[in-house]
C-alpha cells in the first residue's frame, strides 16, 4: 500500500516506513538513496513523495525535557501539535501560537513555515532554538545559533532537506486560556475596520466566501482560567458538505448556495485551556493555495481576486481564509521581507482547482505574494532566486549537508538542487 497526502492530490507508491528506534532510522537512511519525511500529509505540495523510503517518526520513542528556566523544551519532531500541545499543558506551559488544525507533526509544520495568526506572533518556524538531526550519512549531529549555524539558520524553514529532525528545542511561554468570539460581519466594514480589530486582539480572522456579502470574524483572546470547552458537534459541518456536494454536480448554484448559507451562520462563543481554543476540525477533502502578502496589499489583493470569481461566476466552493502574521529573519520564509497578511483559498477535493488557482496565483504574485512552501503553487528555480535573496546560500548549506541530494525529490531538485 502506498502512500498518498491528506487531501488525495499526491501519491506515491511506497509505503510508509516507521522506524521504532533512532538506531533504526539511522540505518535506513544511511542505506537509502532517497529519503522523506512525513507527518500528517498536509502537504498539498509533493514535499513528502520519494521512489524510495518515505519515513515517519510517529512510533519513534521519546519524552519532552523541560529546561530549567522554562523558558525552551526538547521535543520529539514526529510528535503531532495535539500531542505536544497536550503534554505541555500538563507542565503548564504553552505554545505562544499554533495554527487551525493540529495534526501536523512539529517537524513537518516547522519545516514549512506553517503559521496561526495575530499582528505580533510569527510562524511555529520562528520557535525553533535548535534540532537534532540525522544527516545523510546516519550520524546525529546537534545545530543551533552557536552550533553550525549556517545549517541552523537552514534547518529553520528546511522543507526536510538537511536531514531528518527526531527532536527540536522550541521556546514556550506559561499556559494561558483562550476566548474565542466568532460572528457575522458585512465584508466591507470588515475591510474597512480590520487593520484597527487586528490591534485589539491578540487573533484575528476572517473567513469569506467569495459570492457572499459578508464574512465569518473570528477572535481569540486571553482569558481567566476556565474549564475546558463543551465538544463541538459536526452539524454544521454536515451542513457545509450537503451544501458542497450539491456544487459539485451543478457548479453554476454555487452563489446562491453561498449566500443561503451566510443567511443561516451562526455566532458562538467558547472560553477553555488555549490548545484545546486554538485548532479546529478539519474532515471535509480539499486542495489549498495560500499566499502571504505584504500586509499593506492583503485586503486590495483579497478584493481583486473575489471580484474576478463574481466577474466570471466562477465555482469557488470554499471560503477564503485571511489570516496576519509577524515578520522573521529565516531565510527561505515567505514572511522575511516584513509583516504579511496570509490569504488562504481553498476548493472542495470532488471539483477542479487547477486552472482557478493558476489565475489567482497571477493575481497573488502580480500583488507582490509569496507562497506557503506547503500549499499549490507553481514557483520555478528563477522565481524563488527572485523572491529569496538567500537562497543560494541556502542551496548551498543543502549541498554541504547531501552532496548527493539523498533528501531531494523531483519537486525540491527542480528548486533547489
Amino acid at each position: 500500500m502506498g502512500w498518498s497526502n491528506w487531501s488525495g492530490s499526491v501519491a506515491a507508491p511506497v509505503a510508509v516506513t516507521r522506524p521504532a528506534s533512532e538506531d533504526e532510522l539511522a540505518s535506513l537512511v544511511r542505506n537509502a538513496t532517497k529519503v522523506r519525511g512525513t507527518g500528517a500529509g498536509h502537504s498539498f505540495m509533493p514535499l513528502c513523495e520519494s521512489s524510495e523510503l518515505i519515513l515517519s517518526l510517529e512510533n519513534l520513542p521519546g519524552e519532552i525535557s523541560i529546561a530549567p528556566d522554562r523558558q525552551t523544551a526538547r521535543i520529539p519532531a514526529g510528535w503531532s501539535i495535539k500531542r505536544l500541545t497536550a503534554a505541555l499543558w500538563d507542565k503548564r506551559l504553552a505554545l505562544a501560537n499554533q495554527g487551525d488544525v493540529n495534526p501536523q507533526s512539529l517537524a513537518g509544520a516547522m519545516a514549512t513555515g506553517t503559521h496561526g495568526t495575530g499582528v505580533d506572533l510569527g510562524s511555529l518556524a520562528t520557535m525553533a532554538r535548535g534540532f537534532r538531526l540525522i544527516g545523510a550519512d546516519g550520524e546525529a549531529r546537534w545545530c543551533d545559533a552557536g552550533t553550525e549555524p549556517d545549517l541552523y539558520q537552514a534547518q529553520r524553514l528546511s522543507l526536510g532537506m538537511f536531514g531528518i529532525a527526531t527532536e527540536i528545542e522550541v521556546a514556550v511561554i506559561p499556559a494561558f486560556h483562550l476566548s474565542e468570539r466568532i460572528e457575522k460581519r458585512r465584508w466591507d466594514e470588515i475591510r474597512e475596520s480590520y487593520d484597527e480589530l487586528a490591534q485589539q486582539h491578540r487573533h484575528i480572522e476572517f473567513w469569506f466566501f467569495p459570492h457572499a456579502d459578508q464574512v465569518i470574524l473570528k477572535t481569540l483572546d486571553l482569558c481567566d482560567p476556565c474549564d475546558p470547552p463543551p465538544s463541538t458537534t459536526d452539524m454544521e459541518e454536515t451542513a457545509f458538505r450537503r451544501v458542497l456536494d450539491v456544487a459539485a454536480r451543478l457548479p453554476f448554484l454555487t452563489p446562491i448556495l453561498q449566500r443561503g448559507m451566510m443567511k443561516t451562520a451562526m455566532n458562538g462563543r467558547r472560553r477553555g485551556p488555549a490548545h484545546a481554543i486554538f485548532p479546529s476540525d478539519r474532515t471535509i477533502r480539499f486542495e489549498e493555495m495560500e499566499y502571504e502578502m505584504p500586509r499593506a496589499a492583503g485586503l486590495d489583493t483579497l478584493a481583486e481576486v473575489v471580484g474576478w470569481i463574481r466577474k466570471k461566476r466562477l465555482p469557488v466552493t470554499f471560503p477564503f481564509e485571511y489570516r496576519t502574521v509577524a515578520a522573521d529573519d529565516i531565510w527561505m520564509s515567505p514572511m522575511n521581507a516584513g509583516p504579511v497578511a496570509a490569504i488562504s483559498m481553498h476548493q472542495y477535493a470532488k471539483m477542479p482547482w487547477q486552472t482557478v488557482f493558476a489565475d489567482a496565483e497571477a493575481i497573488f504574485r502580480a500583488n507582490g505574494g509569496r507562497p506557503h512552501w506547503a500549499k499549490r503553487h507553481t514557483l520555478a528555480r528563477p522565481d524563488v532566486d527572485t523572491l529569496y535573496p538567500m537562497a543560494e546560500r541556502y542551496r548551498a548549506v543543502r549541498r554541504a549537508a547531501d552532496p548527493a541530494g539523498k533528501f531531494l525529490n523531483p519537486h525540491l531538485e527542480a528548486l533547489f538542487s
